[in-house]
């Protein structure tokens, strides 16, 4: 079915792109997101029928991005006995109409404005325990740091001014195609709002990084989400 403008594309064709990488790269599959997404936008292009192809483009990219992410952890996540849900899910669906294990979850996440009510913070992937609800971690995900970098570290300073919220875990997943956290030292403006105010960025990049104990290439998401588990017991 044809959306706005005539577009054809989709985040079906954003994963059959990536799967058609991982058949090429293997478990180095995730260094190619910038080129799928590359990709997508020339099929995106040629399907447009608006007059403002980058407007639109900016709008499918910035809402696949998170889908396709969860695409590319979901199986490992589940494997660890995890579960992940999106943030627009928790967000757009009132309580009465979600599970009983999505409402405890949605509980457990918002946040104390006093008298200004409770709200949940902007992320995009929450990782949680389907037994318990626990939330383990949130994901918060865009082509480029400076697109959210700063709202990730607000939010991460907001749930850990709390009891009920401060173990979870607030991650940036990124393409990061400005380069912003390719060098520590000198550190740009992003990379050190992701070393001070987050618990870390995970780089799906075919440019290798100067890794960090908050900085890392993808690969290690999975082994760091063990990780926690093991240290929670």
């Amino acid at each position: 079915m044809k959306g706005e403008g005539g577009i054809i594309v989709n985040i079906k064709d954003l994963i059959k792109m990536y799967e058609k990488k991982k058949v090429e790269f293997g478990t180095e599959a995730y260094r190619f997101v910038s080129n799928v997404l590359k990709e997508a936008k020339e099929q995106h292009k040629q399907e447009f029928k608006g007059i403002d192809h980058e407007q639109s483009w900016r709008a499918f990219k910035g809402k696949n991005l998170e889908k396709l992410i969860e695409h590319i952890i979901i199986d490992e996540v589940k494997a660890l006995g995890l579960e992940v849900v999106n943030g627009n899910t928790l967000e757009r669906t009132h309580a009465e109409n979600l599970s009983k294990e999505l409402s405890l979850v949605k509980r457990n996440l918002l946040i104390d404005f006093k008298e200004f009510g409770y709200h949940l913070p902007d992320v995009d992937l929450i990782i949680y325990k389907p037994a318990t609800s626990e939330i383990v971690a949130v994901l918060s995900s865009k082509v480029t740091l400076r697109e959210r970098i700063a709202q990730t570290g607000y939010w991460k300073i907001k749930l850990a001014s709390d009891e009920t919220t401060r173990h979870i875990k607030v991650y940036f997943v990124t393409p990061d195609e400005d380069g912003t956290l390719i060098t520590r030292n000198p550190a740009k403006k992003g990379r050190a709002i992701v070393e001070i105010d987050t618990d870390g960025s995970y780089v799906l990049s075919e440019t290798d990084i100067e890794e960090s104990d908050k900085v890392k290439m993808f690969d290690k998401f999975i082994d760091d989400l063990r990780d926690i588990l093991k240290q929670r017991k």
